[in-house]
């Protein structure tokens, strides 16, 4: 596998897995890590990267989509919105530290941005969580292999 192609589906892959699109980016980068094509430090950046991006793609969903909460096809009731909001306001921003947890990270990003969370923060916690997450990854493959 060449180079850019590796990079190119490992950025991918960690920027789908951020958004609300099922996708997993661990399973690439340990792959392309196991191949040993390419060095750790630029497997981990790229996937930061693309994971980075996927979130701030949440963030901008998240500043827009409460205009359109009264339309028939819109995808959560009034109640979960508020739901999420009052859980986004009890444990603040620095739950944007936990960003990078399966589940929950991808909503929490997109209600980050209905919260009008500052770009700024939000990027600083953000990647704070998702870079320390591909980082103890990577630390774990390179000991188990």
């Amino acid at each position: 596998m060449t180079d850019l192609a590796a990079y190119g589906s490992l950025f991918l892959a960690a920027l789908l897995a951020a958004t609300l699109v099922p996708a997993q980016s661990e399973s690439v980068l340990t792959g392309l890590m196991l191949a040993g094509g390419q060095p750790v430090a630029a497997l981990v950046a790229v996937a930061s990267l693309g994971n980075i991006l996927g979130s701030v793609i949440n963030w901008l969903i998240g500043r827009g989509v409460e205009r359109f909460r009264d339309r028939r096809w819109f995808p959560a009731s009034a109640r979960q919105l508020e739901r999420a909001q009052a859980q986004y306001q009890r444990f603040g921003y620095w739950s944007l530290l936990l960003a990078w947890v399966p589940i929950i990270g991808d909503p929490l990003t997109l209600v980050a941005g209905i919260m009008r969370e500052p770009l700024w923060r939000f990027l600083l916690l953000v990647s704070i969580g998702k870079i320390g997450r591909y980082a103890v990854l990577a630390a774990g493959v390179g000991a188990l292999a």
